[in-house]
C-alpha cells in the first residue's frame, strides 16, 4: 500500500477529501510508488537528503505524483527550506486543488517562514473555512492564525522601510564544524568570549579583534574549562571576570549551577560556585552580569515565577556576597519559560528569548527596559525577519548600540550553530555607550584608592551604575549617550568627586580617561560643585541640582565634626556688583537646601559670594566663562573645637 500524506515537521490528524478531485494515489506508476515508499523510511530515519533524491526519482517516473510534491515540500519544510517547500506546496494545489486542501495548513507555516504573513494568514483562514475539521486540526489552525495577525499587524505598526536584515557568518576564525553559541563580548569590543561543544562537551573559547579580523579561536586559558560541561557566558565589560553555567559539577547544588571565573596572570580562575542563596536544588543557567557588576541577571524554574523558567536577577551587596534572587515580574515573565538574558552596557535594556510572550511561533526575542530596581516595561519583540517562526536563542549587542551577535544555524552556516553578526533595525537600538576609565588616588601622597564610583541620570535621579574601583583605584564604567549624567567618586575620610558629562552629541568612538585625585577631609581642601544648576540670572536652584545636593548632606551627615563654606562664582560679564550678589544668592540658596532637611545646625553651614573675582578660567570665551560659573564648597574644619 502506497504511504501517503507525510508532513514530517507538523503531525494533524486531517479529515479526508475524496470529491471532485482527479488525482487518485492507487493509480501512480508502481516504480514511482515503490521509490516513494523508500523516500518515507529515509525520511523517518532524517535521512532528508536521500528521501529527496528518491522522491525525484518518482516525480521523473510520475510528474503528476501529487503525493511527491506535497511530501517534498514537508522535507524542504523540516530542512527551513521554506522557498523550495513553498514551490512543491503550490505545485501539489495547482495539480490537484481538492486533494491537496489538507495542507494549507503546514502550506501557510512555510509561507511565513518566508514571512509572507499576510499570505499564510490567508492561507490558514481558508484551511479553517474547510468541511470536517477535526478539534486538534482546529486548535492548531486557530494557533497560527493568532500568530499571523501578530506578525501582520507588528509589520504594519514597525514598517522595515529601508532596513535589511544581513546576518553575516563570523568565519572560519570563529565558526568551526562544532556547534558554536552564547556570544559575549567586553566593552571596547576586542575580546570576543563563545561556548564550542566538541564531541558533546562544551567549553569555552576566545577571540581577539586586532586590525580589523578576529583571531582564531583558542580555548580559555588557565582553570575554567574542565571536562565537565560549561557553557552559557558572559564575560565581564571590563574583561575581568565571567559568569557561566556549570551542569553536573561536584560540588553543585542542583543540575546546573552558576559560576563565577577570574582573569589572573596564570589565565582564568577555577570556578567558584555562587552559593546557595543564588543556586538551588532546581536548574539556574544563562546568566549576565550588569555592567557594572553589581548584579547578575538568570534564568531558573525554581518555585516563586510565573511560568516554567523565569528571569530572574541577585544583586551584590556591601559585604560583595550576591543576594537572594529575585523575580523580575510580570512585564518580563510569562506563562512560559524565559532564558538568554543579556543586560546591555546601558544597564537598562535587558535583551532575553521567550515562549510565552506573543511572537512567531517558537522562542522569540524580546527586551524589556527597566524603569527602576523593581518595575521593568512591558516585554518588546523585537519582530520579523530577526524573529521568525523556528526558535531563537542567545542575542547580544556592541556598545555601538547597532551591532547584535547572535547564533544560527541558517542555511550558511557551516555545521549546526554558527555565530552571526548583524545590525539591529534603527527603533530597536539602545543608546550608545561611550565608556570611562581611570584611577581614583589620594590628592596627597598619590597612592591608588579603592572607591565607588556612581553615575545618575540628572534630570531622574536615577542611579544607573555603581561600580567599585579594585584595590588599587581603576575602574571603567559605561556612560550611555543621549543624557546628562552626575560623576560621583565617594570614599570614606575624602571629599567626594564631583563631575557632569553631556552626552548628547558626543562621538561613540569617546573614550574618557578620568584620573580622579580624591582630597582627604581637612581644613582648606576645596571642591567645586559641577552639577549644582541656575538659570541665567537666577538664584534658585534647578531641580537638576538635587542629586549634587543630596551629596552634600550625605557628606555632612558622614562627617558630623564637618563645618564648610559654599562660595559663589560668576563669570565677567555684567556689572561687578550685580555678580556679587547673584553668587552670594546662589550660594545662600544651597544652604537653605542644607537647612531646609532640619539635619544640621547653622553655625556648620557659611556661605559667601565671590562675584568674578577668582575665575579659573579665560573668560574671553563662553567655555571658559561656563567653567567661572560656579559653587563651591571649602572644608573650614572637620574637628571639634577645644
Amino acid at each position: 500500500m502506497l504511504r501517503t500524506k507525510f508532513i514530517l515537521y507538523l503531525l494533524l490528524a486531517y479529515p479526508s477529501f475524496c470529491f471532485s478531485q482527479w488525482y487518485n494515489p492507487e493509480k501512480v506508476n508502481k516504480k514511482a510508488g515503490i521509490l516513494y515508499a523508500q523516500a518515507y523510511d529515509a525520511a523517518q530515519d532524517q535521512q532528508y537528503e536521500v528521501a529527496i533524491a528518491k522522491i525525484n526519482q518518482a516525480i521523473k517516473l510520475e510528474p503528476k505524483f501529487v503525493d511527491a510534491f506535497l511530501s517534498r515540500a514537508g522535507i524542504y519544510a523540516n530542512l527551513k527550506k521554506y522557498d523550495s517547500s513553498v514551490i512543491d506546496f503550490e505545485k501539489g494545489f495547482q495539480l490537484d486543488s481538492v486533494y491537496s486542501i489538507n495542507y494549507l495548513l503546514p502550506y501557510s507555516i512555510s509561507q511565513a517562514g518566508l514571512g509572507q504573513f499576510q499570505k499564510a494568514l490567508h492561507a490558514v483562514n481558508r484551511f479553517l473555512q474547510s468541511e470536517g475539521l477535526n478539534s486538534q486540526s482546529i486548535r492548531a489552525g486557530n494557533y497560527r492564525k493568532g500568530v499571523y495577525e501578530f506578525a501582520v499587524a507588528f509589520e504594519k505598526k514597525h514598517p522595515l522601510n529601508q532596513y535589511v536584515f544581513e546576518p553575516n557568518n563570523l568565519g572560519d576564525a570563529i565558526n568551526s564544524n562544532a556547534l558554536e553559541y552564547f556570544p559575549s563580548l567586553t566593552i571596547d569590543g576586542k575580546k570576543f568570549i563563545f561556548t564550542r561543544r566538541v564531541k558533546g562537551d562544551e567549553d569555552f573559547y576566545e577571540s581577539n579583534f586586532s586590525d580589523g579580523n578576529w583571531s582564531r579561536a583558542q580555548p580559555l586559558e588557565g582553570k575554567v574549562n574542565t571536562d565537565q560541561n560549561e557553557g552559557a557566558q558572559n564575560i565581564s565589560q571590563d574583561g575581568t571576570c565571567i559568569v557561566f553555567t556549570g551542569c553536573n559539577y561536584p560540588q553543585g547544588y542542583g543540575s546546573c549551577d552558576l559560576y563565577i571565573s577570574y582573569k589572573t596572570k596564570q589565565g582564568w580562575s577555577e570556578a567558584e560556585n555562587l552559593g546557595p542563596m543564588v543556586n538551588s536544588d532546581f536548574w539556574e543557567s544563562s546568566p549576565s552580569l550588569s555592567p557594572d557588576k553589581q548584579a547578575i541577571y538568570f534564568s531558573s524554574n525554581q518555585p516563586g515565577g510565573y511560568g516554567g523558567k523565569d528571569i530572574w536577577v541577585t544583586r551584590r551587596n556591601i559585604k560583595g556576597k550576591w543576594g537572594s534572587p529575585e523575580n523580575l515580574g510580570p512585564e518580563v515573565n510569562s506563562s512560559g519559560d524565559e532564558s538568554c538574558s543579556f543586560m546591555y552596557a546601558d544597564n537598562q535594556t535587558l535583551f532575553f528569548n521567550s515562549t510565552g510572550h506573543q511572537g512567531y511561533g517558537q522562542a522569540d526575542l524580546f527586551y524589556s527596559k527597566k524603569l527602576n530596581d523593581s518595575t521593568w516595561s512591558e516585554a518588546e519583540n523585537l519582530g520579523y525577519p530577526i524573529n521568525t517562526i523556528d526558535e531563537e536563542g542567545s542575542l547580544i549587542v556592541a556598545a555601538d548600540g547597532k551591532t547584535a551577535y547572535y547564533a544560527s544555524d541558517r542555511g550558511d552556516s557551516k555545521a549546526g550553530l554558527d555565530l552571526f553578526s548583524f545590525q539591529l533595525r534603527q527603533d530597536l537600538q539602545p543608546p550608545k555607550i561611550l565608556w570611562v576609565k581611570g584611577q581614583v588616588y589620594d590628592a596627597k601622597n598619590k597612592n591608588g584608592l579603592p572607591s565607588s564610583v556612581e553615575l545618575t541620570d540628572i534630570k531622574t535621579g536615577q542611579l544607573m551604575s555603581k561600580v567599585q574601583t579594585d584595590e588599587t583605584g581603576n575602574f571603567l564604567t559605561t556612560l550611555p549617550v543621549g543624557n546628562d549624567y552626575a560623576f560621583n567618586v565617594n570614599r570614606k575620610g575624602y571629599l567626594f568627586y564631583s563631575e557632569n558629562y553631556n552626552l548628547n552629541d558626543r562621538s561613540i568612538d569617546s573614550i574618557f580617561t578620568a584620573n580622579i585625585p580624591l582630597q582627604p577631609i581637612e581644613a582648606g581642601a576645596a571642591i567645586v560643585l559641577k552639577n549644582i544648576f541656575f538659570d541665567s540670572k537666577k538664584t534658585e536652584l534647578s531641580p537638576e541640582s538635587t542629586v549634587e545636593l543630596n551629596k552634600l548632606i550625605q557628606l555632612l551627615k558622614d562627617n558630623p565634626q564637618l563645618k564648610i563654606l559654599i562660595t559663589g562664582h560668576t563669570d565677567n560679564i555684567g556689572k561687578a556688583a550685580d555678580n556679587e550678589l547673584l553668587s552670594n544668592g546662589r550660594a545662600e540658596s544651597v544652604i537653605r537646601y542644607i537647612l531646609a532637611t532640619k539635619l544640621f545646625s547653622k553655625d556648620r553651614l557659611q556661605s559667601k559670594g565671590m562675584g568674578a573675582n577668582q575665575p579659573i578660567a579665560d573668560n574671553s570665551t563662553e567655555k571658559g566663562r561656563a567653567a567661572n560659573r560656579r559653587i563651591e564648597m571649602t572644608v573650614i574644619s572637620n574637628k571639634v573645637n577645644p
